[in-house]
């Protein structure tokens, strides 16, 4: 596919976080240099009033920075913050969403019938939408709500790293349209940020779904002081329920990616830094008496904690299943989010019988 403009791709980042802010810094870098790419990366920005007074965008397009998610990070003069979502895409062929999960489907709902023909999505974001019908991924309410092909990119991606050029790798999931994720692949790809792309979309974005869920786990490990042994323990039966519950839910997913860096290295980095970690560790020191919604607010400043609301998803799937026997983390840490158990509860259960 190349689209009506001169053949150039015009790349658009939906969301402005911390990621979004690294994503769009990444991507400006390759459209300056490649050929096929116009030199301009619109970032959707939800506008916010700063203490300063002056609104984000704003500071952004001024400072080429983003003091409230990045700060001290220069994002580059080609990255333009735009704080109306119509505009920011209206020009693009290829969008990069990556935005908190749950607002995800009202942004789709305001993009219907305003963008490009032909374009193509690519989905950053980690979790899922449970419907009455089961759970949707992100990169399915993509597709469903704006009828565009969507990849996947997910990986071992901190993102304050990425944004020192730390070396990364990271996967890119797609479905049948090999050419698209190749596409992708080039406009991600840096000297610090290798990328390799799989044919099993539902694994590599469930892969960066549930990690989160063992995230927590792992951080409430590391809040009750039970060190590395433990948590080496909970990051396996972890990886093995995300792997038992992909394929419960999508057959077609391949084992093999579990081993890609969306998964076990994710996984990895996810339980040793990342904000879901930090937070539970907070929450298990606190005993429990702090929630995760008071402890969001005061420790991260406006980024959101994804494990907390995934896990409930993926205890809302295996409910009505009657899975819960089977997913013994997943369950824990979902009962131990909403104050049913103590933190002390995720070394407490027994492994379901029969698991291997």
């Amino acid at each position: 596919m190349e689209n009506g403009h001169a053949g150039k791709h015009r790349v658009a980042v939906i969301g402005s976080g911390n990621w979004g802010s690294v994503a769009s810094r990444l991507l400006a870098s390759n459209t300056a240099k490649l050929p096929s790419f116009h030199d301009e990366v619109r970032m959707w920005v939800f506008e916010e009033t700063l203490p300063t007074g002056e609104k984000l965008s704003e500071s952004i397009n001024q400072a080429h920075e983003n003091c409230k998610y990045l700060p001290g990070i220069k994002l580059g003069t080609n990255v333009i913050a735009d704080p109306d979502l119509e505009s920011a895409v209206k020009d693009a062929d290829m969008l990069v969403f990556v935005t908190p999960h749950q607002f995800v489907e009202g942004i789709c709902k305001k993009l219907v019938g305003k963008l490009r023909p032909g374009v193509e999505a690519i989905s950053l974001i980690k979790g899922m939408e449970v419907k009455m019908e089961g759970p949707c991924m992100i990169s399915k309410l993509i597709t469903n709500t704006l009828g565009i092909n969507c990849c996947v990119l997910m990986g071992a991606n901190i993102a304050n790293e990425i944004a020192v050029e730390k070396f990364s790798e990271a996967t890119i999931g797609y479905r049948e349209d090999k050419e698209a994720a190749n596409r992708w692949a080039k406009l991600f790809t840096t000297p610090y940020f290798l990328v390799a792309i799989v044919e099993d979309i539902e694994g590599v974005e469930l892969c960066g779904t549930l990690k989160n869920v063992v995230a927590i786990a792992a951080g409430l490990v590391d809040g009750l002081d039970m060190g590395n042994n433990t948590k080496a323990a909970i990051m396996r039966i972890g990886l093995r329920e995300m792997r038992a519950f992909s394929k419960l839910l999508f057959p077609s997913v391949r084992d093999n990616t579990f081993f890609e860096s969306c998964g076990v290295a994710d996984l990895i980095t996810t339980c040793l830094g990342g904000r879901n970690r930090r937070v539970a560790e907070a929450f298990a020191r606190n005993g429990g008496k702090r929630s995760f919604d008071e402890l969001e607010a005061e420790m991260l400043h406006g980024q959101k904690l994804q494990g907390v609301s995934t896990a409930r998803e993926v205890y809302e799937v295996l409910t009505y299943h009657g899975w819960q026997e089977l997913f013994p983390l997943l369950s824990t840490v979902h009962e131990i989010c909403i104050g049913q158990l103590p933190p002390t509860s995720i070394v407490e259960y027994r492994l379901a019988e029969g698991q291997s």
